[in-house]
Parts: structure tokens; sequence; C-alpha cells
């Protein structure tokens, strides 16, 4: 087995098990994205609270992001920051939107001990929402995997 696969499998594990699940999400680095849990209730969906606000994992093979083939633009589906590129989106057989690079000054990170294997963290630089994780086994040139839940995602396509 592939350690993608692998991870995919420990991941849902673990996220049906409420295991991946922290405390609070990172601080927001704009004031204006400092929100009450109530008023970002009411600015998300359920799914999308839960995985940006509360560090939840969406089921792998979940996200219609996965399949997503069109050029744009991927942005926080929290404060509308622009994170990923299609350009750097590919398929890494994990269920999850997977990018081998990110915007300039789009993403934070922090290490993250939830699991049995340290992991580091990815969230958004302007609202501190939780995006998913980063591994050093994705392609060339970067060789790294920005593993993310598409829930906290939205797409924006080329015009």
């Amino acid at each position: 087995m592939t350690r993608p696969a692998l991870l995919t499998r420990l991941g849902a594990f673990f996220a049906a098990l409420g295991a991946s699940a922290s405390p609070r999400p990172a601080s927001a680095t704009d004031p204006a994205w400092n929100l009450t849990d109530a008023e970002w209730r009411a600015r998300l969906s359920p799914a999308a609270f839960a995985v940006l606000r509360q560090h939840g994992t969406e089921y792998a093979g979940s996200s219609p992001l996965d399949h997503e083939k069109r050029n744009g633009i991927y942005d926080c589906a929290g404060c509308d920051l622009p994170l990923f590129s299609s350009k750097t989106k590919y398929d890494s057989g994990t269920g999850w939107p997977s990018f081998y690079d990110h915007l300039p000054h789009a993403i934070g990170e922090s290490p993250d001990n939830s699991m049995f294997e340290p992991r580091t963290e990815v969230h958004c630089s302007r609202c501190g929402g939780h995006l998913g994780h980063v591994f050093d086994d994705g392609p060339r040139p970067t060789g790294l995997r920005y593993c993310m839940n598409g829930v906290a995602l939205s797409f924006k396509p080329e015009t």
C-alpha cells in the first residue's frame, strides 16, 4: 500500500473517531476575521465550520473539488483569500484535493501532534481556518503534497 493510500485510510479512520479535532483554529492575522463562533456558524455550512473552525476532516472522496479539472483559483471558504492555483493541483490518489504548491503569503503552518505521527497543519493566513495538512511525498518541483479538505475551499473558475 502506498503512503498516500495509507494516510487516506488512517485519516478517515481517525476522523470518524474525532481524534483529529483540535480545540481552536490558528489566530486570524487580520482583525476583521476575529469572529465569534456564532458569527462563523452564520457564515459557514455546518461541514465547513467543523473543518475550518474545529479542525475536523471530511471523508476522503466526499469533495467534488477533488475531481475539479477547470483552470482557476481555490479560495478559503471562510474568508475568500486565494490559496491555490489549479496549475499546482494534481491527483494524489488520496481522495482529497491536493496541490504541490500554494500562492504567496496564502497559508500558515503549525505542528499537529493530535495523531500517532507528527504532522504539519495548514491554515489560512488571513482567517486562521484549518485547511488540511502538508506532507513531503508530493511531486516535483516541490516534493510537497498539500492535502486539503474540499469543504474548506471554494473554487473560482477562470473567466
